[in-house]
């Protein structure tokens, strides 16, 4: 017959541990095996593999480093203003000229004729225009004279019928006598009346004559002056003092009106041209500061134009230097320079390192507690320098941020760090 057998303790111990702690067992097996697997999206990383910087306040220096170009401060061109084939040259590429020296010169047969031709037909027509002046001269001439002569007629009219009408009072000369010397003398002095009438009209018209007259015979001299500057032009002058470069023409070789023959560069007077990343279009501007570093002097510069047109991603920037350098300066050659793009101020700011060129600036992998993980951050990030890029939101001053290269977790948004 069976029984009831009370069971140890031992035994009851070892049931309860079967019965519980089995599934405690799973659960830590379970956490155990989350720690240790990467979640979805982790890459496990060394890290000796890494350079992790701490988040800081610190002064940005808004400045940009650009490689320049020495040019001359002013360049005026020289054209050929009339063709014509280099009959010989003075002057050689390289040599210094003062303004009005003589560069080379042109020969031109039929621009020759032509100007003889044009200049005969000036001198005829200023030769008519002589003509008139001469007419009108005489014109002035004849009415002058035909007042003088009335004027003198009137007074010889009134002095006769003064002493006629002495006579007539005395009974020597009678009415009718008298009256004719009186009708005289109204005669004269009604035609005195009617020339001064006419010549004040006259005088209108030929002062307007007179100002055609002059101005077509200054049209004329222009004209002329023209002609024979034409067959001056052959003649190739400097237009400024400076140095000569370009100066390439050859004896004999043809040249057309407008070619270009030379360009004369400002000696002593020389500027920068520096090639700038489009990135800084907007905030490079006209006054601008700047410094230009040869070997260990640094002479302070100024942006005195910026040219708008990007090509190849870059923007061209004129800077003038405050004083000139006192050492020769050669064209082409290359110079530093320290442009200044606003004041220093205090900002959160991260080393400008391989970080950026995975995200832009627009990303960074921030640590978290225990430095075992980081996690991407989404950030802003404002200027920046060769050694400084300022954040302005996403981080904040301590966090431990990793600013070596991201190329092989560019992918990933979380970092497992062992």
């Amino acid at each position: 017959m069976d029984r009831a057998v009370t069971p140890s303790g031992r035994k009851k111990v070892l049931r309860h541990v079967v019965r519980y702690g089995a599934p405690v067992a799973l659960v830590l097996v379970a956490v155990g095996a989350w720690r240790v697997v990467p979640a979805s999206g982790t890459l496990s990383v060394s890290r000796d593999q890494l350079q992790v910087v701490t988040v800081r306040s610190a002064p940005f220096l808004d400045y940009l480093p650009v490689r320049a170009t020495v040019a001359p401060l002013n360049v005026t061109f020289v054209d050929a203003v009339q063709g014509g084939e280099v009959l010989q040259l003075i002057a050689r590429d390289g040599a210094l000229v003062k303004e009005g020296d003589v560069l080379a010169k042109l020969t031109n047969p039929q621009l020759q004729l032509d100007v003889t031709s044009r200049e005969a037909q000036i001198a005829s027509q200023l030769g008519s225009v002589s003509a008139q002046q001469l007419a009108l001269q005489q014109s002035r001439t004849a009415e002058e004279t035909q007042m003088a002569e009335a004027r003198y007629n009137l007074l010889k009219a009134q002095r006769e019928l003064s002493i006629r009408e002495q006579l007539h009072g005395q009974g020597f000369e009678s009415d009718a006598n008298v009256q004719s010397y009186r009708d005289e003398s109204d005669y004269y002095e009604q035609r005195l009346k009617r020339l001064n009438s006419a010549r004040a009209q006259d005088m209108d018209v030929f002062a307007r004559q007179e100002q055609e007259i002059v101005q077509e015979a200054e049209r004329l001299r222009s004209n002329l002056s023209v002609v024979r500057d034409s067959l001056n032009s052959l003649v190739l002058r400097a237009p400024v003092a400076g140095r000569v470069t370009n100066f390439e023409l050859q004896p004999g070789q043809s040249l057309k009106a407008g070619d270009k023959i030379a360009q004369i560069d400002s000696e002593g007077q020389y500027r920068l041209d520096a090639d700038i990343d489009e990135f800084y279009l907007g905030r490079v501007a006209v006054g601008e500061r700047a410094t230009a570093s040869f070997g260990d002097v640094s002479i302070p510069m100024t942006v005195s134009r910026v040219h708008p047109q990007v090509t190849n991603g870059q923007f061209r920037a004129e800077l003038t230097f405050d004083k000139q350098p006192s050492g020769d300066l050669r064209r082409g050659e290359s110079v530093d320079v320290r442009l200044t793009l606003g004041e220093t101020h205090t900002a959160l700011v991260l080393p400008n390192g391989a970080w950026m060129e995975a995200t832009g600036g627009t990303s960074v992998f921030v640590e978290n507690a225990g430095s075992r993980g980081a996690e991407r951050i989404t950030v802003t990030s404002g200027r920046r320098n060769p050694e400084q890029v300022e954040i302005t939101s996403g981080v904040h001053e301590g966090d431990r941020v990793i600013v070596s290269s991201y190329n092989s977790y560019k992918n990933f948004n979380h970092l497992s760090i062992h």
